[in-house]
């Protein structure tokens, strides 16, 4: 566990259980596990809205109190990992706004670009995972803010049902979305197979 994690993970565990000294209840177990499970899949989408990556711990840590909050006043337990994502999603639209409205925009995303790994081995392959990664990010950059946002949760296994709820969207409005968006995609990595 990341020491931003593991601090993430205290204040959540502190904060769900600080008037009490007591064994947590069956809901600040499910938070804990959802946190523990959903984290870093909550980060990385975040960090597709151009945020720095302590402002998206900020927003999990929004998100997981209210997620603790909900379950506190006995609101619904029906697809919590959806409900979190449309939560971090939201929240995540605000910090934005906010960080723009302070910053003017300064080139989030083009930070964000360049933390990618490189894969490449020798500096053959290194320059033409480069040149890949670059095409494949101008396309993901020209695609409408709604595409990006359908690609990034289907990454991280929302079912198209679930973006759809997320996003508040119809089903195929989703289904278009993300074949247009996976064509492109497919096109610039020279893709013959199209979508």
């Amino acid at each position: 566990m990341s020491e931003p994690e593991s601090v993430a993970r205290w204040e959540l565990t502190a904060s769900a259980s600080s008037e009490r000294a007591t064994a947590p209840t069956a809901g600040e177990e499910l938070v804990i596990q959802l946190f523990d499970e959903l984290r870093n899949p909550l980060l990385r989408y975040l960090l597709i809205f151009g945020i720095r990556a302590h402002d998206g711990e900020e927003v999990i840590q929004e998100v997981f109190l209210a997620l603790f909050q909900h379950l506190e006043r006995g609101k619904s337990r029906r697809n919590l990992r959806g409900w979190l994502f449309r939560v971090a999603h939201n929240l995540g639209l605000k910090r934005r706004l906010a960080n723009r409205r302070e910053a003017l925009g300064a080139g989030s995303r083009r930070a964000f670009a360049a933390t990618w790994p490189d894969p490449g081995e020798n500096p053959e392959e290194q320059l033409l995972s480069r040149n890949r990664q670059k095409r494949l990010q101008a396309v993901l950059r020209a695609l409408p803010e709604q595409d990006q946002w359908c690609l990034a949760l289907r990454a991280e296994g929302l079912r198209y049902r679930e973006i759809a709820e997320v996003l508040d969207m119809s089903l195929a409005s989703v289904s278009t979305s993300l074949g247009r968006s996976l064509a492109r995609l497919s096109r610039a990595d020279g893709d013959d197979r199209g979508y």
